[in-house]
């Protein structure tokens, strides 16, 4: 199967993980695609194919002849695509030799270069693009496509030699759970790649540190007519306590390796109200800083009021991959030579988020990301270039060479 029709075919299926779901996966209808991955799997003659209870699915690539003892390496992808936006009934756009200009995705709106300065980099690409009323879900089946279709070329070429190779798929990594349940040691693999990167050339083997964050808040209602010095608005100690925080340390103030909070939802009334945030940063000792400025203001809100009107929940998510990744740097040496032999220019960064492997590297298994050619993840503005997925096949294919030497 072609990787457009194979990426084409992955993004009808609506694969959105829900983070309000008490199960795993958090969304049956995931299982569908992971389901229809088994059965491509073995139809391309991969050994060991299953899917666990979990809904994790894994394969084998097995090894050239006289490469059994070269290490074994995994490729992984999640098949869920992000709550923000749906990712039902996709109707994929498909733009040849793209000239560079704006691009219309339906009557009302438009993806304009002024609003995406990265489209000129894409100019006499084949563009996939949404209609403008569902995100694309080349985050992350961009990513399945290019392993499934490596995969299979790797079966149908017996000439090129390569080590044993496992291959994984997961659900959930859009709500934080993708790993929460892998079988690192079933796995086997000595070293990982995640194919969940963005744009052609990305490599990157550090992350952001994450903590969750809940606040609480018990006010007291009372008429308004009669509040002077009795009412405590929880919506206001909600507010009061966000202002507290650096605003220079707000994602839209922030880039590179700089670390923010993000007030993600805000919702309550008078008597009671509650706000979520997520805290990021790269390095370790500013994130655990930035948790400490939040509980501090939590103290301050509670001596005010003088009793414990605001409660905090808080809770580490994952961390910078890099710890584990730095000792071996032969997993990314071997991924920048692998680029250069497909005529893809390396761009080292961070990631100003998360993967899958940043939490697999701290299981025993570093696992860098590279790039899967998707831009513009998780809402209607999504795209991929298929030229740019034509070379995430490619590094694939010169990883499985490049380790059996």
């Amino acid at each position: 199967m072609e990787l457009k029709e194979r990426f084409l075919k992955y993004v009808s299926f609506d694969t959105q993980s829900d983070e309000s779901s008490e199960s795993f996966p958090s969304t049956d209808k995931q299982l569908v695609l992971l389901k229809h991955l088994v059965e491509e799997m073995k139809s391309i003659g991969l050994t060991e194919v299953e899917m666990d209870k979990h809904g994790y699915v894994m394969g084998t690539i097995p090894a050239s002849k006289g490469c059994e003892n070269a290490p074994v390496i995994g490729f992984i992808s999640h098949v869920d695509t992000a709550p923000d936006m749906s990712g039902k009934d996709v109707k994929p756009q498909i733009i040849d030799n793209y000239d560079g200009k704006d691009i219309k995705l339906n009557d009302e709106l438009m993806m304009t270069v002024e609003d995406f300065p990265e489209l000129s980099f894409f100019k006499g690409h084949t563009l996939i693009t949404t209609d403008g009323t569902t995100l694309l879900g080349a985050d992350d089946k961009a990513g399945v496509a290019e392993i499934m279709t490596a995969a299979e070329y790797l079966m149908s070429h017996p000439e090129i030699k390569h080590g044993k190779i496992r291959i994984g798929f997961t659900p959930d990594e859009e709500i934080g759970r993708g790993v929460d349940y892998f079988d690192v040691e079933k796995f086997g693999a000595k070293f990982g790649y995640t194919m969940d990167g963005g744009l052609e050339g990305e490599l990157e083997y550090e992350n952001f540190n994450a903590a969750s964050a809940k606040l609480f808040v018990q006010g007291r209602n009372i008429h308004p007519g009669s509040a002077k010095g009795k009412m405590i608005n929880a919506l206001q100690v909600i507010c009061d306590l966000h202002q507290m925080l650096p605003v220079n340390m707000r994602p839209e103030y922030t880039s590179d390796y700089e670390g923010f909070y993000l007030l993600i939802s805000m919702e309550g009334a008078v008597e009671s109200a509650k706000s979520a945030y997520i805290i990021r940063d790269h390095d370790r000792d500013l994130f655990e800083e930035k948790k400490v400025i939040l509980q501090a203001a939590v103290d301050f809100m509670n001596k005010k009021y003088g009793s414990d009107i605001v409660k905090l929940e808080m809770k580490d998510q994952y961390y910078n991959m890099s710890q584990m990744v730095k000792p071996h740097p032969e997993v990314i040496n071997k991924a920048i030579e692998a680029m250069k032999m497909a005529d893809v220019k390396p761009k080292i960064q961070p990631i100003r988020g998360g993967t899958d492997g940043a939490r697999l590297s701290y299981m025993g298994l570093p696992c860098p990301n590279i790039f899967a050619g998707g831009m513009n993840f998780h809402g209607k503005f999504e795209y991929t270039s298929l030229d740019s997925m034509h070379k995430a096949v490619q590094v694939i294919i010169n990883l499985a060479k490049l380790w059996a030497e």
